[in-house]
C-alpha cells in the first residue's frame, strides 16, 4: 500500500481580492481543507506552508489556532507547492507525523513577474536588455519550441481557448468567459509568438491539501487519494531554460523531464498509465512543452493530438480541466496545490459540469518555474 494518502482538500478561488490579506485566504482554504477530511485542527500533527509574498505563512495559525504544532516554510519558485508536498510526504514516511496539513497562498500585483537577474545567477546585461520578464524570456523559449518541433501558433491559440472554456465551467476560477481562437490570435500580441490571451496572470488564492498516513486514511474518508510520489529537479549545464538560453546544448534534458523520470519510478507508474494531467501553462506554450515533457507524447505530436481533442476533458488525455493558470491565475505558493484539487476532485468523481466521463485512477501534476526548477507528483486512486 502506498505510504500516504491525501485526505482532504480547500480551494479559496483564485482572482482579486482588494483588502483581503493572503493568510486569510490561507486560512479559508486550510478550514475547508480540514472539513473536507472530517479532521479537527487538533489532531493535525504538523503543517508545510509556501508562499512567494507572505513571509511567514505559519503566520495562519493566528487565524486557525494556536496549537504550537510545528509549521515549515518553503519557497521554490513556481515548484513551491511540489516542494511543500515532498516534505509532508517524507515527514509522514519517516514516521516522525501521522496528519498534516500543506497551505499555499499568494497574493501578487497585476502584470508580469521580473526582478533582479543577478539574484537568479544571470547577469546584469540580461535585465538591462528587458529579457528579465516572464513574458520574454517564455516567448524565447516557445520560439525556439516551436522552430525545432514544427509548432503552429494555431496549436497555441487551441490550448488557450480550451483553458478558457474549462474555465467558463468552473464556478472557481478567475477567468469564467470562453475566447475562441480567432479572438486568442487576434489579442494583442505581447512576444511573438505569445499574444495576450495566451498568458496567464500572477494574482491571489490560496489551497491546502490534508495529508495522512495511509494507513489510517480510511477513519476520515471513503475516496483516500494516494500521493505516490514527488519529485523536484533543477536545471542541468546545457538545458534550454528561461535564464541560461545561451548555452542550450542539443539533447540536454530539461529539468521536468528528470523530474518525471523520478517521479514514475518511485511511484511504480509509466506515463502510458496518467489518465489526467494538470501541466504548468504559464503560458499556452509551456502546456505544449510539458506535455512531451512528462511523457504523454513526443516531441511534436502536439499539434495533431490537441487539434484532435485529446486533451480536452472529453478526449483521450485530458490536461488541466479546470482550466489551470491560464483560467484561474497563478498565486505561486497556491497554484500546484490548485492543481492537487483538481486531480482529486476529478478522481473522486465530483468535478461537476467539468468531470470526465471515466472517473480517473492515476494523475500527474507538473509545475516549473525560473531559472528552471521542476516538480513531478503522481497520484493515484
Amino acid at each position: 500500500m502506498p505510504d500516504v494518502a491525501i485526505i482532504g482538500v480547500g480551494l479559496h478561488p483564485f482572482g482579486r481580492y482588494p483588502g483581503k490579506p493572503a493568510l486569510t485566504m490561507g486560512a479559508e482554504a486550510a478550514r475547508l481543507a480540514l472539513a473536507d477530511a472530517g479532521v479537527a485542527w487538533t489532531d493535525v500533527d504538523f503543517a508545510v506552508g509556501g508562499s512567494y509574498e507572505v513571509d511567514q505563512p505559519d503566520a495562519v495559525v493566528a487565524e486557525i489556532g494556536l496549537t504550537g504544532l510545528p509549521f515549515t516554510n518553503v519557497y521554490n519558485g513556481c515548484a513551491t507547492a511540489g516542494s511543500a508536498l515532498a516534505l509532508a510526504k517524507q515527514q509522514i514516511e519517516l514516521g516522525e507525523h501521522r496528519i498534516g496539513l500543506v497551505l499555499g497562498l499568494d497574493k501578487h500585483e497585476g502584470g508580469a513577474f521580473t526582478a533582479d537577474p543577478t539574484s537568479y545567477a544571470a547577469p546584469e546585461w540580461y535585465g538591462e536588455m528587458g529579457l528579465f520578464l516572464t513574458t520574454k524570456f517564455f516567448g524565447m523559449k516557445i520560439n525556439r519550441y516551436m522552430h525545432d518541433h514544427g509548432i503552429t501558433q494555431q496549436t497555441l491559440a487551441r490550448v488557450a481557448a480550451k483553458a478558457y472554456a474549462n474555465g467558463a465551467i468552473n464556478p472557481q476560477a478567475f477567468r469564467r468567459k470562453a475566447l475562441s481562437e480567432e479572438e486568442i490570435l487576434a489579442s494583442r500580441m505581447l512576444n511573438f509568438p505569445l499574444t495576450h490571451y495566451m498568458f496567464c496572470t500572477p494574482d491571489e488564492g490560496a489551497a491546502a491539501v490534508v495529508v495522512c498516513d495511509a494507513a489510517i486514511a480510511h477513519r476520515y474518508t471513503d475516496t483516500p487519494v494516494y500521493l505516490r510520489s514527488v519529485a523536484t529537479r533543477t536545471r542541468r549545464y546545457g538545458a534550454f531554460e528561461v535564464h541560461g538560453t545561451s548555452a542550450a546544448i542539443e539533447h540536454v534534458p530539461a529539468p521536468t523531464v528528470d523530474a518525471a523520470k523520478a517521479a514514475y519510478e518511485a511511484a511504480g507508474i509509466g506515463p502510458e498509465e496518467v489518465q489526467i494531467a494538470q501541466l504548468q501553462d504559464t503560458d499556452a506554450g509551456n502546456e505544449v512543452m510539458h506535455m512531451a515533457e512528462v511523457g504523454l507524447c513526443a516531441d511534436g505530436e502536439q499539434n495533431d493530438l490537441i487539434a484532435a481533442g485529446a486533451t480536452t476533458i472529453t478526449g483521450r488525455i485530458p490536461v488541466n480541466t479546470d482550466g489551470g493558470l491560464i483560467a484561474n491565475g497563478e498565486p505561486v505558493g497556491a497554484s500546484g496545490l490548485r492543481q492537487v484539487h483538481e486531480l482529486v476532485t476529478q478522481m473522486r468523481g465530483r468535478a461537476g459540469d467539468r468531470q470526465m466521463p471515466t472517473v480517473p485512477r492515476v494523475g500527474v501534476a507538473q509545475l516549473y518555474g525560473a531559472p528552471g526548477v521542476a516538480a513531478v507528483s503522481i497520484l493515484t486512486r
